[in-house]
């Protein structure tokens, strides 16, 4: 998740999920008994028995806590939702689920993968490596490599279970998460489908920002600059710069900084995309473990993205693609740009009618799972 202008902010809100009546289904099928169906030996399921999800949730469905690890060591965290009336005898296809760029698999994710599940789908959203409940001793530190590595991860994790078929796994990205979903399609020959949601260019828009808009040439080496001087101050110390440069270079030359994200209330000057996400993030999706609710990423975070290109790979996809943006979302030019690079016919954009970028996170109105449950039935038979 980016913010195209405004402030930094700091954030002090409550989580609403308990004033929305979350609770947990009751376990269908012991969590023991299913991790006896998984072959994937670094890797767990237990019963979900702290449940914090900032959505509606479906208590009809039976949800898991997971983890498996992925090829850095990481263990990656997340929830996966059973179908209704599951049968651990039978193989359903997978769909396994991140995003958005500094959610939590609380949020927009686990929103999505609990839709999945209702129409007959084993759907496992994540936290990505550092983030939430994911491990990693250095924490909330972005990264298109690891990321990429989590989805491949995760494909590991549902291909090995025996209630899964591995010719039937899809996966998706939601918002910053989306172009690491797209460049693990690239090459992991498992995926067999990959839809987005709400898609940001992460690579580009911390490299670049909004439509390559705000960096001059000069702002950009002030930028690398205090990125290389948050490096040495980090080598002298031995301890973690906490705070993450996210706007442009200042009119006096400085690179503004902050810890965490948003205030308490916004000011009245605010710009409608930063509303946008704040009503989200510290309103009615507050969570937090979600470091847009309550956090800033690693002050080191850009250097994997000025290093790294994700989507440099996409005349390599082989694979169907579903694209999902909104006519009202700040973000549609990425997933203009990136559907018209992607080859072939096999590819689909969905534009919602309205629908601004967060409109696509929860608003069960607005987002279209008709279209995204559909295409992952026809391409995960």
């Amino acid at each position: 998740m980016k913010r195209i202008t405004g402030r930094k902010f700091l954030l002090a809100a409550p989580l609403i999920a308990g004033a929305m009546g979350i609770g947990s289904a009751s376990a269908a099928v012991p969590a023991k008994d299913l991790a006896a169906e998984s072959q994937m030996v670094n890797s767990s399921i237990t019963e979900l028995t702290d449940d914090t999800r900032v959505f509606t949730v479906d208590k009809s469905l039976d949800v898991k806590k997971v983890s498996f690890q992925n090829h850095f060591g990481f263990d990656v965290v997340g929830h996966m939702c059973l179908p209704k009336d599951f049968d651990a005898k039978k193989q359903y296809a997978a769909v396994v689920i991140t995003g958005p760029f500094g959610a939590v698999k609380e949020q927009s994710s686990g929103l999505y993968a609990q839709e999945l599940a209702r129409n007959g789908f084993v759907a496992v959203a994540f936290d990505p490596s550092t983030t939430g409940e994911s491990s990693g001793a250095r924490r909330n530190v972005g990264s298109p490599e690891l990321f990429t590595e989590d989805y491949h991860a995760a494909v590991d994790f549902v291909s090995n279970l025996k209630f899964v078929s591995p010719e039937r796994v899809g996966a998706m990205g939601i918002c910053g998460l989306s172009g690491m979903a797209l460049t693990a399609a690239t090459s992991d020959t498992r995926i067999k489908a990959v839809a987005t949601s709400a898609m940001y260019d992460m690579s580009e828009s911390i490299s670049m920002h909004y439509k390559g808009s705000y960096y001059t040439p000069e702002q950009r080496a002030i930028v690398l600059r205090h990125l290389a001087g948050v490096r040495d101050q980090e080598a002298k110390s031995g301890k973690q710069v906490v705070g993450y440069h996210e706007l442009p270079v200042l009119a006096d030359g400085s690179v503004p900084v902050a810890s965490k994200l948003f205030p308490d209330a916004l000011p009245a000057d605010a710009d409608s995309v930063t509303k946008e996400f704040f009503n989200y993030y510290v309103g009615r999706a507050n969570h937090p473990r979600a470091i847009n609710s309550r956090f800033a990423w690693d002050g080191t975070t850009p250097y994997g993205f000025f290093d790294f290109r994700l989507m440099d790979n996409l005349d390599r996809i082989s694979v169907p693609v579903l694209m999902i943006t909104g006519s009202k979302a700040h973000s549609k030019y990425f997933t203009d740009d990136v559907i018209a690079k992607i080859p072939g016919n096999n590819k689909r954009e969905i534009v919602v009618p309205d629908a601004t970028h967060t409109d696509l996170y929860d608003q069960m109105d607005k987002i279209p799972f008709k279209d995204l449950v559909s295409f992952y039935k026809t391409n995960l038979k």
